[in-house]
C-alpha cells in the first residue's frame, strides 16, 4: 500500500526533530528569539481559569507545557501527547526531575486520532501542531472531540508579522540568520530546523490564513475564539471554549 500524504507529513516531523530533544527547548527559545517562554505563559493562562481537573496538552515535546500546566493547576492530571518517542523519552525524564510524575503522564499518539474517548478532558492546549498535520480542520475537530462541553482550549503556534517593516525583519531571521546560528550552535540538525522553518510558517499560512483558522476552530465546535498575535507578529496565541452543542 502507498504511503498516504498524513503519513508523510508525519514521518516527516518525526525525522526532523528526532535528533532535538535535549535540547528541544533551548532551540524553541532560539527559534522564537527568546519569547517562547513568554507565548506559553499566555497560552496556559487562557486554561486555567475554569480549575480543570484533567488537561490534555496535544503535540507535548519534551513535556515543556504539560509541567507547566501541573505547576500552576497542583490539582490537576495532564496527560502530554507527542508522536516522536525521543521526545517522550527526554520529557518523561524532566517531569520525574520536576517532582510531578505523579500527575502528568505522557503518551504515544497523532492528534489526527487521540487514543482517547470523547469528553475525555476539562481543557486542552495545543504547541506548534498545525503545520505539521495533513489536515488542520480535521484535526481541530478531532481535538474538540475529547473536550468536554464548556471545555477551554488554547493554542500557540509561530505566526509571520503583517506589518512590512517587521515582516520583512522577521524573513531575514529566518531564511537567512537562523539557519546560520542553528549550524553554528547545534550542528547539522539545528541547520535542517532552521532552515525548514521560515518556509514553513509562510507555506501554512498561505494555505491556511488566521481568519481561517479561526473559521475552523468555530466550525470544529469551539466558540468565544479568540488571537493574540504576541511579539510583533511572531507569535499567535488563540483560545476558545468546547460549545455545549
Amino acid at each position: 500500500m502507498a504511503r498516504q500524504p498524513a503519513d508523510d507529513a508525519k514521518q516527516f516531523a518525526v525525522g526532523l526533530f528526532s535528533g532535538l530533544p535535549r535540547r528541544y527547548d533551548l532551540l524553541a527559545e532560539v527559534l522564537s528569539m527568546g519569547q517562547n517562554a513568554r507565548w506559553r505563559l499566555a497560552m496556559v493562562d487562557h486554561v486555567l481559569p475554569s480549575s480543570p481537573s484533567s488537561i490534555l496538552d496535544v503535540a507535548s515535546g519534551t513535556a515543556g507545557v504539560a509541567i507547566q500546566l501541573a505547576r500552576r493547576a497542583p490539582t490537576a492530571r495532564v496527560t502530554g501527547v507527542d508522536i516522536t518517542p525521543g521526545m517522550l523519552r527526554e520529557g518523561a525524564r524532566r517531569v520525574a526531575s520536576a517532582g510531578v510524575g505523579d500527575r502528568v503522564g505522557l503518551v504515544a499518539g497523532r492528534a489526527e486520532q487521540l487514543p482517547f474517548p470523547t469528553a475525555s478532558f476539562d481543557a486542552l492546549t495545543f504547541t506548534y501542531l498545525l503545520r505539521y498535520v495533513a489536515d488542520p480542520a480535521e484535526t481541530l475537530r478531532e481535538l474538540a472531540r475529547v473536550v468536554r462541553p464548556g471545555g477551554l482550549v488554547a493554542s500557540l503556534e509561530f505566526a509571520v508579522p503583517e506589518q512590512p517593516f517587521w515582516h520583512a525583519a522577521w524573513w531575514a531571521y529566518t531564511r537567512l540568520v537562523l539557519p546560520a546560528a542553528g549550524f553554528v550552535t547545534g550542528g547539522k540538525d539545528w541547520w535542517r530546523v532552521g532552515r525548514f522553518l521560515g518556509p514553513n510558517i509562510s507555506g501554512h499560512y498561505a494555505r491556511y490564513p488566521v481568519s481561517w483558522t479561526v473559521r475552523a476552530w468555530e466550525e470544529a465546535g469551539f466558540e468565544e475564539v479568540r488571537t493574540r498575535r504576541m511579539s510583533l507578529g511572531g507569535g499567535l496565541v488563540m483560545s476558545g471554549r468546547r460549545s455545549d452543542g
